[in-house]
């Protein structure tokens, strides 16, 4: 399992107390550090069943010079908001759980970082 994280987020810090009360065996990746590819959004977007602009902190300065509030949500789009993502890894709404049954959450409840547990 892999959960990435910003050190400074304390939904972030939760999920890892959780991840160790639990015993759970994983990796930790700092987003911010080592930004994700457009092909690993990809990838964990079809995970997690969930469109970029689910994951996007639209409240971040980033997403509010970039106008991101007003751009479309959908098919024809998606690669914009995926670009923007991998370019500006602040944007992406943390802490994102990847499980090695294939499964991912964003794990920003006690309830969703339990569900990759199961």
């Amino acid at each position: 399992m892999e959960i990435w994280i910003n050190p400074a987020c304390s939904k972030c810090s939760s999920a890892l107390s959780l991840l160790d009360a639990e015993g759970a065996q994983y990796t930790v990746r700092h987003y911010l550090e080592r930004p994700p590819t457009a092909q690993e959004l990809e990838q964990v977007l079809d995970r997690l069943q969930l469109e970029p602009w689910d994951i996007t902190r639209l409240a971040e300065p980033a997403a509010t010079d970039l106008g991101m509030d007003t751009w479309k949500r959908d098919a024809a789009h998606r690669d914009r908001w995926i670009k923007a993502l991998a370019a500006q890894p602040a944007l992406i709404q943390r802490p994102i759980i990847t499980a090695d049954d294939g499964t991912a959450v964003v794990g920003r409840s006690a309830d969703a970082v339990r569900s990759v547990l199961r």
